[in-house]
């Protein structure tokens, strides 16, 4: 089988649907299996809707409100029929929704989080169903939930493999067409756990490595993987082949096109994966597989904005012993600050994290009654790949330079705008 990725934005309103179609008539779907996102900021909105449940309940109806208008819209003007069952199924799953709101107990942020956010993908595979089958292009809908099994490890779910190739090799069959949902699973008491922020990638090698697929292709609104996000620079560049090794360390420093999770387990198997434009399908796009490491040769940059500078040092000017750095690390894995960039001399060492749970605070007060500790917020963190003098320098232009460090081919320079 094949298996196809889209993601929210090729999704994200009714003409992007139509696209959709357009897409899969343009390179066939037989055999296949389609994983999709929420519909465009679906993800964001019902983020609003969990914040209104917690922290503003007068503003909750108004947010859920906000959700159904959005897809009914899209539902309206993609079925003339309006006494068409998608009307009915999409309503009664906001129904469901709503009612997991009114008699839940639980006061845990993640699991709430998790059982209202997969409503999106779930809302969206359903419209997304109807409409394809309306158009003569017969498929299965399948719930994600009752295949990709996972812990109880809320928003980052840890995938029970054995239980899930079980599940979809049992259930999936060839020569027909599936669409099912990326981003989520469910727990051993099949509540929703979601696999991480741009979950569906993920997905899409879960069922490639259960089915032995042929490739993975992941549809994007770029014409494969460049070389910089171009949001923040010009001049980039397309690359037409990455081998797997290269594309996992592009994802360990955060290049956004592909999971870090993704690529493991299609490099176990040699599965292919493509990066491809729903805007222009026919274009060869990026190739993920066995072969150069990266063709073009060319430096790579990635940048994570938003990040947490921390300097830490002995009151005493004694060495730091390793214990204590392990009780440090050990204490922001609990608090999910993930490590990006570590740097260490006799008496203190320095760390970029990311903090996106805003836990540091609550860890600070801590370590400064053993600890002399400053930061700095909303740094940057510039990672190059194959780096040159001219691409650092492309970096650092008109920026402080807080931290700097050089390995054989990757660089990494903390700014401040």
């Amino acid at each position: 089988m094949r298996v196809f990725k889209f993601g929210g934005a090729s999704i994200k309103d009714p003409q992007a649907i139509r696209n959709v179609l357009h897409v899969l008539k343009t390179v066939g779907f037989d055999n296949s299996l389609i994983i999709a996102s929420a519909m465009g900021k679906t993800t964001n909105a019902l983020e609003d809707v969990i914040n209104a449940y917690f922290k503003k309940p007068e503003e909750l109806k108004n947010a859920i409100q906000t959700v159904k208008d959005f897809h009914f819209n899209i539902v309206d003007e993609l079925f003339e029929n309006k006494n068409h069952l998608v009307f009915d199924k999409v309503n009664v799953l906001f129904s469901e929704m709503e009612f997991f709101l009114s008699v839940n107990k639980s006061p845990n942020y993640n699991f709430v989080y998790d059982q209202i956010v997969s409503y999106g993908e779930i809302v969206a595979t359903t419209i997304l169903s109807y409409f394809f089958n309306d158009q003569d292009i017969e498929n299965v809908w399948v719930d994600a939930r009752n295949l990709i099994k996972t812990d109880t490890t809320y928003r980052d779910g840890m995938v029970d493999w054995k239980a899930t190739e079980q599940n979809i090799t049992n259930q999936l069959q060839c020569k027909k067409l599936y669409i099912t949902q990326g981003f989520i699973g469910s727990d051993p008491n099949h509540f929703s756990v979601t696999l991480g922020r741009e979950g569906s990638d993920y997905s899409a090698a879960i069922f490639a490595y259960c089915l032995n697929a042929e490739s993975v292709t992941i549809w994007k609104d770029v014409p494969g993987v460049l070389n910089a996000d171009p949001r923040y620079f010009d001049d980039t560049v397309l690359l037409n082949q990455i081998s797997y090794h290269e594309a996992i360390e592009l994802a360990f420093y955060g290049a956004s096109v592909i999971h870090p999770k993704t690529l493991q387990p299609l490099q176990r198997k040699e599965i292919p994966l493509y990066v491809k434009s729903f805007v222009n399908p026919t274009l060869p796009g990026t190739t993920v597989s066995k072969g150069a490491d990266l063709e073009p040769a060319t430096p790579c940059f990635i940048v994570k904005k938003n990040q947490l500078l921390i300097s830490i040092s002995s009151k005493d000017f004694s060495f730091i012993m390793e214990h204590q750095v392990s009780d440090i690390f050990k204490t922001f894995a609990e608090q999910h600050i993930k490590v990006n960039v570590i740097q260490n001399s006799a008496i203190s060492f320095t760390v970029c994290v990311e903090d996106k749970f805003e836990n540091f605070s609550q860890i600070y007060e801590d370590l400064v009654n053993n600890f002399n500790v400053t930061y700095n917020e909303n740094v940057s963190l510039y990672t190059i790949r194959h780096f040159t003098d001219e691409a650092a320098k492309k970096v650092i232009q008109n920026k402080e330079v807080l931290l700097q460090q050089i390995n054989r081919e990757t660089m990494q320079i903390v700014t401040k705008e």
